[in-house]
């Protein structure tokens, strides 16, 4: 894998924003050690931004970092989650044929964006609690019941968040494209 040095400063910065963002003094607690964080609009931005490996890296990296600094240990399944979760979102520009960077971001455009929200999280968090289930014996209902709410909670908070900064990026693109093609 052949990674430029905009691509590998790009990883840097998400997973930096991601893993700081994601600590627990900016997250809101909801269950056993479950935390919803605004810093998923953060790796949502970068994986629609960025694409599929960038999505990857910054979920796993800044997750990773999430977890050194909380004290609580690094979970690799949950690390993999969030790597999952950005590789998901991450498919947007392609599905949507660079829609945005041409600064066109339809309600259709949105409606995708929620859905590989909601299937990234579920997914990617789903391969979490299996994992926990299987390799640390750690009870099923308890993490099928923090999936559900992480799933819920995530997509609901990166479908706002999405929405507001997605809607502003198409603007500023289309702005710009005005002025470059007038």
């Amino acid at each position: 894998m052949n990674l430029s040095a905009k691509t590998v400063v790009v990883i840097a910065i998400g997973a930096a924003l991601y893993g700081i963002g994601g600590l627990p003094m900016f997250g809101i607690p909801v269950f056993a050690n479950t935390t919803l964080k605004p810093a998923m609009a953060v790796l949502a931005l970068f994986s629609v931004l960025f694409g599929p490996l960038v999505g990857f890296l910054v979920g796993f990296i800044g997750h990773w970092v999430t977890d050194l600094f909380s004290g609580w240990g690094v979970w690799l399944t949950w690390v993999l989650g969030s790597g999952i979760v950005g590789l998901i979102i991450g498919l947007f520009p392609k599905l949507t044929q660079g829609r945005l960077e041409k600064g066109e971001f339809s309600m259709k455009d949105m409606a995708l964006f929620v859905v590989l929200a909601l299937v990234g999280n579920t997914v990617g968090y789903g391969v979490s609690a299996l994992l926990d289930t299987v390799l640390y014996a750690e009870p099923f209902t308890k993490v099928m019941t923090q999936l559900t709410i992480i799933a819920a909670g995530n997509t609901v908070l990166i479908a706002v968040v999405g929405y507001i900064l997605l809607t502003a990026f198409a603007k500023r693109k289309k702005q710009s494209r005005n002025l470059t093609e007038g």
